[in-house]
């Protein structure tokens, strides 16, 4: 995970184009020099994109909120502000890299991203799977209908939730075994010296990354 430190990863950002552009490039080299590096146009949906190689260098694709990538040397990233950058391993090198806000977690975005680790072959029961810094259950109010859509509990008035609970136990419903769960204890919002938060107002956005070293 970047941090605010680093500098805001947004396409949106006030800051010159190049600026932004240098601070991804120094994300990039960080990955070890990864000979690719998937991003995309995030979108609050759960379409998980599969990276096949025989392509070199940096791939904005359109539309998707995950990355699975089942060969070593492929580098993947979510851009996140409060949403939960999930990121996923398997031994055999798979990994992926998630952007799940309420209404990808409600979506079902992670359970997309496990059934796309099958179809590569990897069983569930062997994926290891973290919960990065987000907003966290104290700090993350939502409407009744949100919770409702959630939690499939009725509400009469606004209240908080944890979306990094509810992933968990999407995950373990899935097969995930409960020892190879982990969550960040870092809360976007309370943490905000350290990273950005919508909530909190920040325009900027850090970035999670992952890569299977070659």
């Amino acid at each position: 995970m970047t941090t605010r430190a680093f500098g805001t990863l947004s396409n949106a950002s006030d800051e010159p184009v190049g600026v932004v552009l240098g601070r991804w490039q120094r994300l990039r080299g960080d990955l070890l020099g990864a000979p690719r590096f998937a991003t995309a146009h995030q979108v609050h949906g759960t379409t998980i994109v599969t990276h096949r190689p025989g392509w070199a260098g940096w791939l904005r694709g359109d539309a998707a909120d995950g990355h699975v990538a089942p060969d070593r040397g492929t580098g993947v990233a979510v851009s996140v502000a409060d949403c939960v950058p999930v990121f996923l391993a398997h031994r055999s090198g798979t990994i992926a890299a998630v952007h799940s806000g309420w209404r990808g977690t409600a979506a079902g975005i992670l359970g997309a991203a496990i059934r796309a680790f099958a179809g590569v072959g990897c069983d569930s029961r062997d994926l290891h799977v973290y919960l990065g810094p987000a907003i966290c259950g104290q700090c993350y109010e939502v409407s009744p209908d949100v919770f409702g859509q959630l939690t499939g509990r009725a509400i009469e008035r606004p209240a908080p939730v944890d979306l990094r609970a509810i992933l968990a136990v999407q995950a373990r419903g899935a097969g995930v075994p409960l020892d190879a769960i982990a969550t960040s204890d870092a809360c976007t919002r309370c943490h905000n010296d350290r990273f950005f938060s919508h909530r909190a107002g920040d325009a900027g956005r850090q970035v999670g990354a992952i890569i299977a070293d070659r």
